[in-house]
């Protein structure tokens, strides 16, 4: 059985810096980040376009390596890791959900959340891709491919892929962007009610300041830094 008391945090990044190439010389993307998200929180980061947000997603899920830095997940220090020891430590512990859902075309949303079950080595991965999709009110779709769904199932059926892994820290960047009001506001609130539900951490980028608020702590991004933490 997990024990939280015991356990590292999910997330830990200490001094994390990123600079990129460009044709006009190195861009600094993150400078200097230090920040911990503790099981359980959800933690909102916001900020201006070109903040680093979704750079500090990547590199957090081990998704892109620092330029400097530590980055901590689950107490696993990722620069020790290569490409294919970062997935294994990812897997079934760490989901994403993007603005742009990232559905498979070819599958259909139950193929789309029994997917990820399987490579996790879940048995009865279909029974409980099917349980999580009437979670997320979705029973009546379930052999619908994403062309046949609107944006709003979508992204129901991403954040149905991303949890049924019932993962410890789950990374949202994004999630409501492509949404409109009333869909946004649905799939918002079934993915905090999720959270709550699983226990997981939330690390939520967006730029709408209601749904920001509904974390238990914001960091505010500016230049590659967090300006403000609270």
């Amino acid at each position: 059985m997990f024990d939280a008391e015991s356990a590292p945090a999910p997330l830990s990044l200490a001094g994390v810096t990123l600079t990129l190439p460009s044709t006009a010389g190195p861009v600094e993307i993150l400078r200097g980040v230090d920040l911990t998200v503790s099981d359980g929180e959800k933690l909102a980061v916001i900020g201006p376009s070109g903040s680093g947000k979704s750079s500090l997603i990547a590199v957090a899920a081990g998704l892109e390596r620092p330029t400097g830095g530590t980055v901590r997940l689950f107490g696993e220090d990722l620069a020790r890791l290569g490409e294919d020891g970062r997935a294994r430590l990812r897997r079934g512990r760490v989901s994403l959900v993007f603005q742009s859902f990232h559905l498979l075309p070819n599958m259909t949303a139950e193929e789309n959340v029994s997917a990820p079950l399987e490579i996790a080595g879940r048995p009865n991965a279909a029974a409980l891709a099917r349980r999580w999709l009437d979670r997320v009110g979705l029973s009546g779709r379930l052999t619908h491919y994403p062309h046949q769904l609107s944006g709003g199932e979508q992204q129901r059926v991403a954040l149905a892929r991303a949890l049924a892994v019932e993962p410890r820290l789950l990374f949202a960047d994004e999630p409501t962007g492509n949404l409109d009001g009333p869909n946004a506001a649905a799939v918002a609130q079934l993915m905090f009610d999720l959270v709550a539900q699983t226990g997981a951490a939330l690390v939520l980028v967006t730029h709408d300041p209601a749904l920001a608020e509904r974390a238990d702590r914001i960091a505010v991004m500016n230049g590659g830094r967090i300006a403000d933490a609270a």
